[in-house]
């Protein structure tokens, strides 16, 4: 008892709180419980008794690669990112503020069960304990980690649903005439990445007769590391988590893999409300009631300066959910899924499913909103899910627009199940892909039948991407791992198939006397003999890239249907002299940029990475690496979204295939993976860029799976707060 009051004593004498002590004990104690293993790469193999020391144990490795990516995804999740940033943020943060009440995830974290507590108890320790002992890293904001933090960000898409409101119609609505002059950036949804790819293969297609997997995510690069998490409680997943969260979010294990595309899936509704104030409140019209709006008064906090301000605006809901603008005198409100506690349980537990059936079993949650799922297991099954959460709906509505939310026959009515949805099991054909395209092709002649559907279910159209995947994966038989990456990698960009021709005709009907017969002639000749392949040294991917490009721009002001194929559209509803114009400026831009037309794309298209700031920074004058892959709007399998900037004539990639990996499912599970750039955020560490060669070249690693092969390759092995 004695020695127990003078060590108390001590503490408060060094200013160390009894709480901190106690805390400070904890994180130790785990730690003697949790093993790191990093290999050649710099990739962490963590180890742990249970769960709960092996999230310990990852999100401290993941907090050493890179914290400041971790931090700032939980800014963003909690919408504090304006005590940062500023006022560009601030409607930002209220948009995740109708969302995010802090005092009601703290009660669901409460509430969540036991097993899933203990998880987000040990991330919070994981990332306080890094903290501790780093203190020479310097938080932007978030100096301790709370375990209801988890909550906030528990879907690793890299766009949620909650993306698709408009900031500056947000700031319109509730609050125009403070910084009345203030426009925000919003995301340009027709920008890179353009989503992802996902192959299945079914054992009568692979030379082992094992099922292969491709995971192929389009993502910013950066935005997931890679990772591999073991525990003696059955937990032993690898793949690409999202910076920040404590589960695989794409990847495998032993038994299975699974690969999220994006998806059009209608997820999200608009109801438009008719709005009226009785009785000095708001009150909307739904039948023959006049039901109250609620209002919740939000509280932000924004930097100015040196000072940190406060504001406050009082937002509104309906039962459908928040208001976010008003549009032709109506408020519209917008419904997605809000359901956090059961998103991280699917998150999490489907890392250690060891069937189908268990597998499915977590997408009966119905919690992954923005995504599709092509799945492959050690039995041989190969499976594609359309969605996940699909709200059942009165068909006789037009979904894709706004909906009278007075009338109550546009009220949702429960969930499909994940039977009613699109759904395709071991296809006869043999494969599946999805390339963020219809899932009517998924599966060649063996893909579902639209019109056995509602049409929200599935508004997504076809791609280039899925044109090319379609094509590649036809009468393939005895793939390998090798095989399906050079199917993955298959450079056609079958977007310019119709366009190029439509060119050529126009470029024939020109007047002989027409300037630009000559002008335009042997880059002609060039563009007429491409063989649609892009790579380093191909000419005619330059020349296609900048008119194709150009002739975007120049179409924006044609009116186009939603549901026309774009590379139609640029075909046959474009004249002729917009297209000549069109390559003519194209020719124009290259000569301009690098000299002459009659420049490779490898000379133009570079992989840089010199800065780990979010925001890329480029310069022409340092060293960087030719690119043959192109963007996934024209059909690179292998998609890299590059484009010149303020200060360079190259253009750089910065969103694209960032983790790819091919997994097969045999007695023993076997994998390759790839990533851009590195493991590490640190510009001084080895593995910032000690994969960037391979990247380029399309090589893929070995992944160290089982623990043999994990200390084969070991580099350092440590407990956390103990590295060497």
């Amino acid at each position: 008892m004695f020695k127990r009051t003078i060590l108390l004593f001590a503490l408060i004498l060094s200013g160390i709180s009894i709480q901190a002590h106690q805390d400070l004990m904890k994180w130790e104690q785990r730690a003697q419980n949790v093993e790191i293993i990093r290999d050649q790469w710099g990739i962490p193999h963590i180890y742990g008794k249970t769960d709960a020391d092996a999230v310990f144990g990852m999100i401290y490795a993941q907090c050493e690669d890179d914290f400041n990516r971790v931090e700032v995804n939980y800014i963003n999740a909690m919408g504090r990112m304006a005590e940062v940033e500023g006022i560009s943020q601030l409607y930002t943060d209220f948009r995740m503020k109708l969302y995010i009440d802090e005092e009601v995830v703290k009660k669901e974290y409460e509430n969540s069960p036991i097993w899933l507590k203990e998880l987000m108890d040990a991330w919070a320790d994981g990332i306080n304990f890094f903290l501790h002992t780093h203190p020479e890293v310097k938080p932007k904001l978030l100096t301790k980690f709370e375990p209801w933090m988890a909550l906030t960000f528990s879907e690793g898409s890299i766009g949620g649903d909650i993306e698709t409101i408009s900031v500056n119609q947000l700031k319109s609505f509730y609050d125009k005439d403070f910084y009345a002059n203030l426009i925000l950036k919003e995301r340009d949804w027709n920008e890179e990445p353009k989503g992802s790819n996902g192959f299945a293969i079914s054992p009568k297609l692979s030379k082992s007769g094992n099922a292969l997997l491709l995971i192929n995510p389009h993502t910013s690069f950066y935005f997931r590391p890679e990772v591999h998490m073991v525990s003696e409680e059955g937990l032993n997943a690898y793949g690409a988590v999202t910076w920040g969260q404590f589960f695989i979010y794409q990847g495998f294990n032993e038994y299975n893999g699974w690969m999220h595309t994006s998806s059009k899936a209608d997820a999200i509704d608009h109801f438009a409300l008719t709005v009226e104030k009785r009785n000095g409140q708001y009150h909307y019209k739904f039948g023959n009631e006049w039901r109250p709006i609620t209002e919740k008064t939000i509280h932000l906090k924004y930097k100015e300066g040196d000072k940190i301000l406060d504001r406050e605006l009082t937002a509104f809901y309906s039962h459908h959910g928040p208001i976010i603008r008003e549009e032709d005198g109506k408020w519209v409100a917008i419904s997605l899924m809000v359901e956090r506690e059961k998103a991280l349980t699917q998150s999490y537990t489907r890392t250690k499913t060891k069937n189908h059936q268990e597998f499915k079993a977590t997408m009966d949650l119905k919690t992954n909103s923005s995504n599709n799922t092509v799945y492959a297991d050690k039995d041989g099954n190969i499976v594609y899910y359309h969605g996940n959460f699909i709200p059942k709906r009165d068909p006789q509505f037009d979904w894709r627009n706004v909906v009278d939310g007075s009338n109550p026959n546009t009220d949702w009515k429960g969930l499909h199940d994940v039977e009613e949805m699109i759904f395709i099991e071991n296809p006869k054909n043999g494969w599946i892909q999805n390339c963020n395209s219809t899932p009517f092709t998924a599966a060649g002649p063996y893909s579902p039948k639209k019109s056995d559907y509602p049409a929200y279910m599935a508004w997504d159209l076809e791609n280039a991407r899925g044109l090319n995947a379609v094509r590649v994966l036809t009468g393939q038989k005895d793939f390998t791992l090798e095989t399906l990456i050079e199917s993955a990698y298959e450079p056609t960009l079958m977007a310019f198939k119709p366009m190029i021709p439509a060119l050529i005709e126009a470029f024939d009907n020109l007047p002989a006397d027409d300037p630009r017969k000559f002008k335009l002639l042997d880059p002609m000749g060039v563009l007429a003999s491409w063989d649609l392949k892009t790579g380093i040294s191909s000419v005619g991917t330059s020349l296609a890239v900048f008119w194709g490009s150009q002739l975007m721009a120049d179409a924006r002001s044609l009116e186009r249907s939603w549901d026309a194929y774009i590379f139609d559209f640029l075909t046959h509803e474009t004249s002729g002299i917009m297209k000549i114009e069109a390559f003519e400026k194209a020719v124009n831009k290259l000569t301009e940029d690098f000299g002459s037309w009659n420049t490779p794309w490898g000379e133009i298209n570079r992989f840089q990475r010199v800065t780990n700031e979010i925001q890329g920074k480029f310069y022409d004058d340092l060293p960087s690496l030719p690119i043959g892959y192109n963007s996934s709007l024209w059909g690179s399998l292998a998609a890299y979204g590059s484009c010149s900037y303020p200060n360079t004539k190259k253009w750089y990639g910065n969103v694209g295939n960032s983790f790819v990996a091919v997994v097969e499912f045999g007695e023993k599970v076997k994998a390759k993976s790839l990533l851009a750039g590195g493991q590490s955020g640190n510009p001084f560490s080895p593995h910032f860029v000690d994969q960037a060669e391979r990247y380029a070249a399309g090589e893929f690693k070995e992944v160290h799976y089982y623990r043999e092969d994990v200390m084969r390759n070991a580099r350092i092995q440590y407990r956390p707060g103990n590295r060497n």
